[in-house]
């Protein structure tokens, strides 16, 4: 909490809450280390499967562009400005989602062939080229977690730091959201499944626990080869 002066009247501010972004953090950890398996597994020439994990692989991407994207327009430059000591460590931040970009701009293209050819060489590029953007990302996301939450809990208020969940919402497709907001709760405890679901509206909450749960199963089973 901090607290603001409006001519003779005060009031506390909530700040900021991170506790949803470490379950972001450890979902796309789960993600990325999934993949090159199951990329890997994928019988020569077998398409269908290919094109499965690839519009996966992208999916997942996407929404990792846009979490970055996110820190980008409205994170960094509050740091940047509430915290000047801490400059440096805002723009290593910012440099390392310049890494994760390239590769991901890297990967585009090789998700595209290999969904079309199903060939071992390529899918051992997509592979490899995921096991590189996860080390990267691995090291990024311990250091934001380390060095960043901390400075989010203190300079940025709570509504600022909804905001950030909100980005890049419009920028999905549809049917995908509840896709995405399902790998976050599979990675939660109890505590932090009630405190996800708390800030979404009750009818959607209500399809998240019921038919959007039974879907990300689904999907799950037919991503993982459990089904």
């Amino acid at each position: 909490m901090t607290t603001t002066r409006t001519g003779t009247a005060t009031r506390t501010v909530p700040m900021a809450d991170v506790r949803d972004m470490y379950v972001v953090h450890r979902a796309f950890r789960r993600e990325f280390g999934l993949l090159p398996g199951l990329v890997r597994a994928v019988a020569p020439g077998d398409t269908a499967r290919a094109a499965v994990l690839a519009r996966h692989a992208r999916m997942v991407l996407l929404g990792l562009h846009l979490h970055h994207t996110g820190e980008d327009d409205l994170l960094w430059p509050k740091l940047l400005e509430r915290c000047p000591p801490d400059a440096a460590l805002v723009r290593r931040m910012e440099a390392q989602h310049e890494q994760v970009e390239d590769l991901t701009g890297r990967l585009g293209p090789a998700l595209d062939r290999w969904e079309v050819e199903a060939r071992p060489a390529v899918g051992e590029e997509v592979a490899s080229l995921v096991e590189a953007l996860r080390a990267v990302l691995v090291e990024h996301l311990a250091e934001e977690e380390r060095e960043i939450l901390p400075l989010a809990q203190r300079h940025v208020t709570q509504a600022e730091w909804s905001q950030l969940g909100e980005h890049g919402k419009g920028q999905m497709a549809l049917r995908d959201l509840p896709l995405l907001f399902g790998s976050l709760l599979e990675e939660c405890s109890p505590e932090e499944r009630t405190m996800m679901l708390h800030v979404v509206p009750f009818p959607v909450r209500l399809l998240l626990q019921t038919v959007f749960a039974r879907r990300y199963r689904r999907y799950v089973s037919e991503i993982r080869g459990t089904a």
